[in-house]
């Protein structure tokens, strides 16, 4: 199934030299994940109080820096000796936070649908939820598609950079929302079947 993370090695590739450069400097993993976190709670609530649909802005450049840590603090605890169960709880934990804090903020788009925008946020979670119990049935974590975190972020994105630029009308962003609400479930399903 086709997903935006196929793309992960060339972005880890592109990170690399960072990477070094910073278990050079002592940054661990666990740090990285963390200020990953607090970024994206931090961003989703000033968005929430500017109650500006120009704040919305800041969702793709914020995703864009967050799927960067997310890349840099798995190298980090990979190739540089970082693993750790704390680790594995910070990682999945701050993924899901981020995830929340990042969807909840279109609430400030008027007319859009909070149900459909609540049922895509919930999908969202069990698509992580999903992954997360290939370990437990004793296989590995699942990443299909084609609504992965990957996905998720670069379909905020989009609607954060072409709401305030287009005045995209809510009826479609509700279109939207159902269909990545179908596709989450989709996911859902290939990551349980993948784990079997």
């Amino acid at each position: 199934m086709i997903s935006v993370y196929q793309l992960k090695p060339k972005f880890q590739q592109l990170l690399r030299p960072l990477v070094n450069g910073l278990a050079r400097k002592g940054v661990t993993a666990n740090e990285v994940t963390v200020v990953a976190m607090l970024m994206s709670v931090i961003t989703g609530v000033a968005i929430i109080i500017s109650n500006s649909i120009m704040a919305l802005l800041a969702l793709p450049v914020i995703l864009l820096i967050r799927m960067a840590l997310n890349a840099i603090d798995g190298m980090l605890a990979r190739e540089h000796q970082q693993q750790s169960k704390l680790g594995a709880f910070l990682n999945e934990i701050g993924d899901v936070i981020s995830d929340l804090f990042l969807i909840i903020p279109l609430i400030i788009i008027p007319e859009l649908s909070l149900w459909l925008l609540a049922g895509f946020a919930f999908t969202a979670l069990l698509t992580e939820f999903s992954g997360i119990l290939g370990i437990m049935v004793g296989t590995e974590r699942q990443y299909q598609g084609p609504m992965g975190k990957s996905d998720r972020a670069l379909l905020i994105g989009l609607v954060g950079l072409l709401v305030p630029l287009v005045s995209v009308p809510a009826i479609y962003l509700n279109v939207v929302l159902v269909i990545a609400t179908v596709l989450s479930g989709w996911t859902v399903i290939n990551r349980i079947r993948a784990a079997l």
